[in-house]
């Protein structure tokens, strides 16, 4: 079987589990939101391979990142997307570990907060019919206050597609 066929199989495979409604149905124009999915699908299933996401310029950002209530895998940060709101141009893609390698398990989107105060929230953007998260302050020094977007396209998220922590994802000797 030749290997393109199956990369449109799979865009269906993650819309249809849209309207199915396995995760969340984008809450405003459905239709637009479910065609920036496919965008934001088509242009990140290359990066299946880690080495073509480090390649196109994603870095990797701390270890493995989880809490309790969840994880969201070791994360690969291109800060020259910081701030895009083109489904097709995450800020990060996050990983976990397999027995075979890392594994793409979902997509982030990091837009800066334009006045740096995280009471004021009259600048959040918004993805797929969904809001950003925030404002928050960086977790680490020299991380502004942001907004945040997490898309679980390539692995399922229970609590839903746009949930910040994915309580199937696990770090190695993390609970």
């Amino acid at each position: 079987m030749h290997p393109r066929p199956l990369v449109p199989a799979l865009a269906l495979t993650a819309l249809a589990s849209l309207s199915l409604g396995i995760a969340p149905a984008p809450a405003a124009d459905d239709d637009s939101a479910r065609a920036d999915l496919l965008k934001a699908y088509r242009a990140t299933v290359k990066y299946q391979s880690v080495e073509r996401a480090v390649a196109d310029g994603y870095k990797p950002m701390r270890g493995c990142i989880a809490r309790p209530e969840g994880g969201m895998g070791y994360h690969y940060v291109n800060k020259a997307l910081n701030n895009s709101t083109d489904p097709a141009k995450p800020s990060a893609l996050m990983y976990e570990d397999t027995k075979r390698g890392k594994r793409l398990i979902g997509i982030e989107f990091f837009v800066e907060d334009r006045d740096q105060n995280v009471s004021t929230d009259d600048d959040r953007p918004a993805m797929f019919g969904q809001p950003f998260l925030g404002p928050t302050a960086g977790v680490e020094a020299g991380v502004p206050v942001h907004y945040d977007l997490h898309v679980w396209l390539y692995k399922h998220n229970p609590k839903g597609m746009f949930t910040e922590w994915n309580p199937r994802v696990r770090c190695p000797g993390k609970a």
